[in-house]
């Protein structure tokens, strides 16, 4: 007979993912032992081990559920406002909103990432691919006669955008100096005053 899920599995689940994201951040994915992890948790590895059958299953559940997190994000981000530089605006701040709880989630991903199984780093990459297309399109929005002339900038401006976004945590220091939302329009205006002018030859 099948084993029944308890009605808690789900949040006991995410309380899992976001304490090991935690643990896996300050002390490292390689580092770091399922027996560890438990103890860390403040549960017994054997219940660990009840959710997850290997260290990269659950590396693969943070990373999956962070990114699938940003991405149900960036495409509830309305597209059709005043303006295309608005548009761009709202998205950038959406990314970065999405990350204010999620700074253990996002280290994880960016350094652990590459320890996972090919496979699975490629169902995580279609994720990042999908959000980049988002960013992208956004981008040619603001300036289509740009992107027409030059085709091959638009990758390195997207991902010099996601650059700015994804090491502000590495920086920033929660209240202290500038904001999330006055970093996103920063962001924004440097991105802006960028790509309004046509790229060096």
């Amino acid at each position: 007979m099948a084993r029944t899920i308890a009605k808690d599995h789900a949040d006991k689940r995410r309380a899992i993912l976001g304490k090991a994201a935690k643990f896996f951040a300050d002390n490292g994915y390689d580092r770091s032992s399922m027996s560890q992890l438990a103890g860390a948790c403040g549960v017994s590895k054997a219940l660990i081990y009840h959710y997850y059958d290997s260290k990269d299953a659950l590396l693969f559940d943070i990373v999956q559920t962070h990114l699938s997190s940003l991405l149900e994000t960036l495409c509830a981000v309305d597209q059709t406002g005043p303006d295309s530089e608005s548009n761009l605006r709202a998205t950038i701040r959406a990314i970065l909103l999405a990350y204010r709880d999620a700074d253990a989630e996002h280290q994880v991903q960016t350094e652990a990432m590459k320890s996972l199984p090919a496979a699975q780093r490629e169902v995580l990459a279609g994720l990042q691919r999908q959000m980049i297309g988002i960013v992208s399109d956004a981008l040619v929005a603001v300036t289509p006669d740009v992107y027409a002339a030059r085709p091959e900038s638009l990758r390195p401006v997207t991902m010099s955008l996601f650059g700015m976004i994804n090491w502000f945590y590495m920086w920033h220091r929660p209240g202290k100096g500038i904001s999330r939302e006055e970093y996103a329009d920063l962001v924004g205006d440097l991105v802006l005053r960028g790509v309004t002018t046509s790229p060096t030859s």
